[in-house]
């Protein structure tokens, strides 16, 4: 926001949990001091609070004079010098899953350009929670089946880790997209047969040849791969061929099985 939206001072945080009441300001840029950080908005208080009640954005010219809000936050924001500041909301499924600000330390409008940038940032944020959602969804739902012999029961465990490696592709937080690649990887390895059957050493496959890889199993083409995983064409096949050649596999097939023999896919 401080780059695209030419607004110098920004700040903003998540609601804990959908639909509560209020959330807390936890990142700040381009502050001078710690006034803002940690102060809890609550709803209809303040700018930010009348953002998250009315899932709108909102600016004022002069905060401290403002009487278009309520004024239960004037000294945190007087003690960092703030005069007109911008509200935006991050919404996801109609609901505030937080609030962005952008601040000036003189009093002048903030003008539609300024607006329009931070409701950019605001989307992308809201595209950035939704994939979080959808994986810490698939996170505490995707268990290996305790019946190994029943086939849908399986089906189902392979749908979720294809899903759930498509989305650490598209992950940003680091932490996350290693939690994500460890559940997968228990779920592959769920599904593989003792060490000691297996007949060699299992292939160390890179992230990209395993997600290709995890695309093929599904049943999709080499163009549907790479729509999935947002890769050319060419570099699916580049990724496949690699991949069936460290798994000593002739065919699309043959690899696949030989990855879950390996415990590399379930």
């Amino acid at each position: 926001m401080r780059r695209s939206a030419m607004l110098p001072v920004t700040f903003g945080g998540l609601v804990a949990q959908p639909g509560a009441a209020f959330f807390r300001i936890t990142e700040l840029s381009g502050a001078d001091t710690e006034s803002l950080r940690g102060l809890q908005v609550r709803t209809g208080n303040g700018l930010g609070g009348k953002t998250l009640a009315l899932r709108r954005p909102y600016a004022v010219t002069d905060y401290g004079s403002s009487r278009t809000i309520s004024h239960e936050y004037d000294a945190a924001v007087a003690g960092e010098g703030l005069r007109s500041v911008l509200a935006v909301p991050v919404v996801v499924h109609r609901q505030v899953r937080g609030v962005l600000y952008g601040a000036l330390r003189e009093a002048c409008m903030i003008g539609d350009r300024p607006l329009a940038a931070a409701m950019d940032v605001a989307r992308d944020l809201e595209q950035t929670i939704v994939v979080r959602d959808e994986a810490r969804r698939l996170l505490a739902s995707c268990q290996p089946p305790v019946v190994t012999a029943n086939p849908r029961a399986w089906e189902e465990v392979r749908d979720a880790h294809r899903e759930l490696r498509g989305l650490a592709a598209r992950i940003g937080d680091p932490q996350l997209r290693r939690e994500l690649l460890a559940a997968c990887a228990r779920l592959a390895s769920a599904a593989a047969p003792p060490a000691p059957a297996r007949r060699a050493p299992v292939a160390q496959l890179t992230a990209r040849e395993l997600d290709v890889l995890t695309a093929v199993a599904s049943g999709a083409t080499n163009a549907g791969a790479a729509a999935r995983l947002r890769l050319r064409p060419e570099t699916v096949k580049s990724y496949l061929r690699s991949a069936m050649r460290k798994l000593g596999a002739h065919t699309r097939l043959e690899a696949v099985t030989s990855a879950r023999r390996s415990g590399l896919l379930p």
